[in-house]
């Protein structure tokens, strides 16, 4: 048998330095719990991987009940927004893609929208606060997700989020650490103030934080489904707290809020069969980009050609963003012999002038997710069902605004965080949660949190572990390259496997090369694998970042 979490020891520095920062950061000691959880696990039974390790344990809690795949993500998800408020949270949005154990694929679309009455041309231009607000997708897309392909009850799902609003837990150091940076901004918000500052600061890591005000409104949810959001009691605190601090979201909005089927776009990996989401998801991105690179024998070519086929191949195929533009659109970008011509442009390039084709405009530096935002999870049962469920508030705390009374923040949507945007229109993302099939059956699930960050790190975890030959643990925690305006971004914090000798190799060939060693820069890829010659699953938590994978026990 072939172990894929094989000497996870060599893995061990680099999680070390990264706890060790944030330790710094938040001047405080760590949750015990961290210590207790693990980043790689291995089961017959299934697998949940989280951000945290308290929406992982609420995921396995709902297999271990009898539930599926479905309803441990939709729990799981519910915890996340309680426990990791900073990263997504009932005001966000989310994406999923689902394969069900009969082969079926299903995308779900429930990203923010605009408010119907949205006028950009008068609209305050903003970075946050409640101009930014636009109708939030978590509520709807998690109740829609489990009517249509759960198992169990919404009280059932929503229990350990409810319990842990209501009983508090202990933050976490990167939670504590994203909360100060965005102390300022906080301040000037009341109900943020209300339930994110604690004292004239905000919560240490190791800290207890309670949220009676979420409980409730979770509460709300579980008895009255997602029409209380949008319709009912807690839509009429919302648009009141709207209509009273310059936000456009409206009653209207709300109540015709839909979550729509995502269209899956399908792709081939050398006889691997890619699933990804369309727009506003950036599946067919990714699908180009990797068929882009399958016209290389990438298993037989240095690290250091590796990385630069990669960040070629995603300039390339992040020429074609605007392309993305209607599902005609889908055919083209992820056709095989498109890809082979825009492989043939990177062969013929003579080095070192190879970073001087094409138009190098790949992502620009202001949207670059240094500081890393979004969460994503995987999860898979014993029958074969998984899913990949990105959620999101955007930048570190979204919108930075909490209605007092309901104890959850809103994304951003509006004033130029995702580009122009129309009434009643949702704005793409770098969302890109994934699956892969090989031979009928599940073979990776996957996505990643760290906005424009997103798809290459989804995309390199893919060819790292089928090209490269790295296990799954390796291919994740192994270095990054990055396309970013003029600029080749390289992962080089500590624990990285890029050696100076593959970064003097980037310069010899004339790339404009931009050293990266901040950890977590990179996005935070949370994956499975199914090994079907002995029916496992494999499950890896990013190194990054302080989530786990685990898997239920039966007795």
């Amino acid at each position: 048998m072939k172990c894929y979490l094989r000497d996870m020891n060599k893995h061990f520095a680099r999680l070390a330095f990264i706890l060790l920062v944030l330790l710094a950061s938040a001047c405080q000691t760590p949750n015990e719990t961290l210590s207790e959880n693990r980043q790689s696990a291995s089961s017959p039974n299934g697998m949940v991987v989280t951000a945290h390790p308290l929406a992982t344990a609420a995921g396995v809690a709902m297999l271990e009940k009898g539930g599926n795949a479905i309803d441990a993500a939709v729990a799981a998800a519910f915890a996340l927004s309680v426990v990791e408020p900073t990263m997504s949270g009932l005001g966000g949005r989310l994406q999923a893609i689902v394969r069900t154990a009969d082969g079926v694929v299903t995308g779900y679309d429930a990203t923010t929208q605009a408010p119907l009455t949205y006028d950009q041309a008068t609209a305050v231009r903003a970075s946050s606060g409640y101009p930014t607000i636009g109708v939030p997708g978590v509520v709807k897309g998690l109740t829609t997700l489990l009517a249509e392909k759960g198992t169990l009850t919404l009280a059932e799902v929503m229990a350990p989020a409810i319990k842990l609003a209501d009983e508090g837990y202990k933050v976490l150091p990167g939670e504590a650490h994203r909360r100060a940076s965005a102390i300022k901004t906080i301040r000037k918000f009341k109900g943020t103030s209300q339930y994110f500052l604690h004292g004239d600061t905000t919560h240490l890591a190791g800290e207890e934080f309670v949220q009676k005000d979420l409980a409730n409104t979770l509460r709300a949810i579980r008895e009255g489904g997602a029409d209380v959001f949008y319709k009912g009691s807690l839509a009429k605190k919302i648009v009141e707290d709207m209509k009273a601090n310059g936000g456009y979201l409206d009653s209207l909005s709300l109540a015709s809020y839909t979550v729509n089927k995502s269209l899956v776009v399908k792709g081939d990996y050398r006889g691997y069969t890619l699933n990804g989401l369309w727009m506003p998801s950036y599946g067919a991105i990714a699908i180009e980009m990797l068929q882009i690179m399958e016209n290389f024998p990438l298993d037989k070519v240095t690290d250091a050609e590796w990385g630069r086929i990669v960040y070629r191949a995603n300039e390339l195929a992040y020429d074609d963003r605007d392309a993305q533009e209607g599902e005609e659109n889908a055919k083209q970008l992820t056709d095989k012999a498109y890809a082979k011509r825009l492989a043939d442009m990177i062969r013929e390039e003579t080095l070192p002038k190879a970073a001087h084709l094409g138009t190098g405009e790949a992502i620009p530096e202001s949207w670059m997710a240094l500081q890393g935002h979004t969460t994503h999870l995987s999860v898979a049962d014993k029958e074969g069902n998984v899913i990949a469920l990105t959620q999101s508030l955007g930048p570190n705390m979204g919108s930075k605004v909490a209605t007092p009374g309901l104890g959850f923040l809103y994304a951003s949507t509006m004033g130029g965080y995702l580009g122009d945007i129309q009434p009643g229109q949702r704005a793409s993302s770098h969302i890109s949660p994934f699956i892969v099939t090989k031979d009928g059956q599940p073979y990776l699930v996957l996505g990643a949190a760290g906005g424009s960050m997103i798809v290459t790190a989804v995309v390199e975890t893919i060819s790292r572990f089928i090209d490269r030959k790295l296990d799954l643990a390796g291919a994740i925690a192994a270095g990054r390259v990055q396309a970013s305006d003029s600029s080749m971004l390289v992962e080089t914090h500590l624990g990285s496997s890029w050696t100076k000798e593959d970064i003097e190799q980037f310069k010899g060939w004339g790339l404009p090369v931009k050293a990266v060693d901040r950890p977590a820069s990179f996005g935070r890829v949370h994956a499975i694998y199914y090994d079907a010659s002995d029916k496992t699953w494999y499950g890896v938590a990013d190194p990054d970042w302080e989530g786990t994978a685990a898997a239920p026990t039966f007795n």
